[in-house]
């Protein structure tokens, strides 16, 4: 084992630091952190994304004999790691990577270097230092020690679990035994001691920085008319760099596409590109050619750009750790860095999904992951101690500075000593054996198929909490749990635990504020007024006006009121305040058609509100939708022009009727006419046409469920969807 002197460590630390990186001093438990790896001790190290945590290992191995092993997850990473360290030493070979992008050639030549004793420092890949011939040949030259950067991807309750990782320690036995660094920039109490369990490393002096990064700010806000508020938020930060994330390669690349067309320079990054693009994209990233990326996980893990100013996830992350990392790589430096999260439950149902296929334990700790993740998105309490608390740190609210949303806009804070009793007494009358669902459905009485299978439902107290709903109730576990009165049980998946405190509060009850907590149940509608992380102010005085103004044309034209404008356009108008028929057409549901048929008294009436009230309007931001987006619209046009059939259009395009259905109702609706009349006359007789056609004449709204009840059950959903688009194509359009 190659040991450093320790006499000679203090005055060469320093020596060599500033020899090697120009560094005058260390960051941070940086120096102990070496001091402790060149003293031959093995060596646990859990720092934030930017905390310098390479250094922690690319200096001793500078500085010691032999070659260091470095096992790292991905190959954009190493590539990364590799330049910077060239780049710091004259010598061009004193780093190499060893995985499968390389040739016979090249790995002969990084072998020669690493027995000339040349390479200091050999980047692999897990799946690389599993093969025998590689075993073979490490176990023949003088390897200083083995590091592990991404440490968590050996935990199950990692984010990013690798199954090849779990083999790390008995390849590491095979090769030779030296002292082993582990480091990871996110790490539950959970995930450390699955760690140091499974490299035998319980004897590692752990070394644990604040997860806090005090330039940070963070904000949740709904996922409503999302690639808009990307669009304008970025041009907001001109000249900045950033990136966004997306869940899938197909949102990135329709993304990134997206922002290019709104003149952003921005360019895709996912593992679906070949490699030559993903190195070409990523360096022209660093080199600020473009300003951003827009990128699957897959990127960012170790890139060294240190002036990213913002992180913007377009689809909400599948764990806490992946938003914490990922959020990391912003402000890098130092300065601001701003993280928005765009959150809808149906990206939770879709991450949900994913887990259906894995075996039983993988997805209990998927749900515990994702349930954890949804809590931070709709928690009031300030986001900083939200993370904090989650990685096992304490963090006193004051210090947050209004760097989240929800210290910057708080909540209605209330007196909640009573529910909280009732939810701790609960707790304990059920041995705490269940986990946060199941409580928050007995609370409010709701009769789930586990409330069922435990006959919970014939318990005197179900339902004692059922003035509140589940939502409420959710609420109340999230911010005890944050209060420390309960806890979860992460060994058994999240059940419910009351803490020391939590006990003292059931014998002797006290006060416990609670915060209103954000409602994101309709995100996805187009209806939800809620924007920017805060509830907006939704302008009720113009809704009257243009309701009031929507009566008297229709009277005018003698037509029903929603012939004019339907309920959601007339809302989205008091959200933009649209005032030229240009920006009517911008309006949820209003096309040219529309716009120039009705719009010139809606405009002018808003143009004389925004004047009178001094309205600040949504900035005059054009946005430019993709050209291919229209592609669905423009060919379902030409079939019923063609009068073919709707199931074989739907069949042809992988969708269901009604998908097709509601997208000539969108058509439709925003003032294009179509002709389904040889569609519909062969479905539905032309007297029950005429039935339906007279009832939409003369009724106040066009809502299908008020038609349903009208003929009591007479006309199914889809016949009377299908007149009513025959309707407003002849009428309203």
């Amino acid at each position: 084992m190659n040991v450093a002197p320790t006499h000679m460590l203090k005055s060469d630390l320093k020596e060599s630091l500033h020899h090697y990186f120009g560094f005058e001093s260390f960051k941070g438990e940086q120096e102990q952190i070496i001091e402790n790896i060149l003293g031959g001790r093995n060596t646990f190290v859990i720092m934030p994304t930017g905390g310098g945590k390479s250094l922690c290992y690319q200096l001793p191995a500078l500085m010691m004999e032999g070659t260091a092993v470095i096992v790292s997850p991905l190959i954009a990473l190493m590539k990364n790691q590799v330049d910077a360290i060239r780049f710091v030493s004259d010598v061009g070979n004193i780093a190499h990577v060893l995985n499968s992008s390389l040739s016979k050639n090249e790995i002969q030549k990084v072998k020669k270097d690493i027995v000339s004793g040349i390479t200091k420092m050999l980047y692999v890949a897990p799946e690389s230092l599993t093969k025998q011939e590689n075993i073979n040949f490490l176990s023949q030259v003088n390897i200083s020690f083995f590091a592990i950067d991404e440490a968590h991807c050996i935990s199950e309750w990692g984010h990013d679990f690798r199954p090849e990782y779990r083999r790390l320690r008995e390849i590491f036995e095979k090769i030779s035994h030296v002292p082993v660094i582990a480091l990871t920039a996110t790490a539950t109490p959970k995930v450390q001691l699955d760690i140091q369990k499974n490299l035998n490393m319980l004897d590692a002096v752990v070394f644990k920085d604040s997860f806090n990064r005090p330039n940070l700010y963070y904000e949740i806000r709904p996922k409503r008319q999302v690639e808009k508020e990307i669009i304008k938020y970025i041009k907001s930060k001109e000249g900045e760099s950033g990136i966004v994330y997306c869940l899938s390669r197909k949102k990135v690349e329709e993304i990134a596409e997206l922002l290019q067309v709104n003149g952003i320079k921005a360019l895709p990054y996912h593992a679906g590109l070949d490699a030559d693009s993903r190195s070409k994209h990523q360096d022209m990233f660093l080199m600020e050619e473009v300003n951003v990326i827009v990128a699957t996980i897959a990127f960012g893990m170790g890139i060294d750009k240190p002036d990213v100013r913002f992180v913007i996830h377009h689809d909400i992350p599948k764990s806490i750790e992946s938003y914490y990392q990922e959020t990391g790589r912003a402000g890098r430096d130092g300065g601001t860095g701003e993280c928005i999260a765009f959150y809808s439950y149906k990206d939770i149902e879709k991450l949900d999904k994913f887990l259906a296929n894995k075996p039983l334990t993988e997805q209990e700790i998927g749900r515990q992951l994702l349930h954890e993740i949804v809590s931070y998105a709709e928690t009031s309490v300030c986001r900083r101690k939200y993370i904090l608390h989650y990685f096992g740190e304490n963090f006193d609210v004051q210090g947050c500075t209004n760097l989240c949303d929800n210290c910057k806009f708080p909540r209605e804070r209330k007196e909640g000593g009573e529910y909280v009793l009732t939810l701790l007494k609960t707790v304990q009358s059920f041995d705490e054996q269940f986990k946060a669902k199941h409580y928050c459905s007995f609370l409010s009485g709701q009769v789930t198929a586990e409330i069922k299978a435990f006959k919970h439902q014939l318990l005197p107290n179900f339902g004692i909490g059922k003035e509140k709903d589940e939502h409420f109730w959710n609420a109340v576990i999230r911010q005890v749990i944050i209060g420390g009165l309960l806890e979860k049980d992460v060994e058994s998946f999240g059940l419910l635990r009351l803490t020391n405190e939590g006990q003292n509060f059931v014998r002797q009850p006290g006060s416990f504020p609670l915060l209103k907590e954000h409602d994101f149940s309709n995100t996805d509608d187009p209806d939800a007024l809620v924007l920017s992380g805060r509830d907006t102010a939704f302008d009720a005085i113009l809704y009257d006006l243009l309701l009031d103004l929507r009566k008297s044309v229709a009277k005018e034209m003698n037509v029903p009121p929603f012939v004019v404008f339907q309920d959601p356009s007339l809302k989205d108008m008091c959200l933009q305040y649209p005032i030229t028929l240009e920006e009517l057409t911008h309006v949820q549901g209003v096309g040219a058609g529309k716009a120039n048929r009705f719009g010139a008294p809606f405009i002018a009436l808003i143009e004389n509100y925004v004047l009178d009230n001094d309205i600040d309007r949504p900035q005059d931001f054009v946005f430019k939708s993709l050209v291919n987006k229209s592609g669905l619209k423009v060919q379902l046009i030409q079939n019923i022009d063609r009068q073919l059939s709707l199931e074989d259009f739907a069949a042809n395009q992988g969708k269901s009727f009604d998908e097709i259905l509601q997208e000539i109702e969108t058509i439709v609706s925003s003032g294009t006419r179509v002709n389904l009349s040889y569609y519909i006359n062969k479905r539905i007789d032309m007297t029950e046409q005429e039935e339906i056609f007279d009832y939409f004449n003369s009724a106040e709204s066009d809502d299908i469920s008020q038609a349903y009840r009208e003929f009591d059950g007479l006309y199914s959903e889809e016949e009377l969807r299908l007149v009513r688009l025959r309707y407003l194509s002849e009428i309203a359009n």
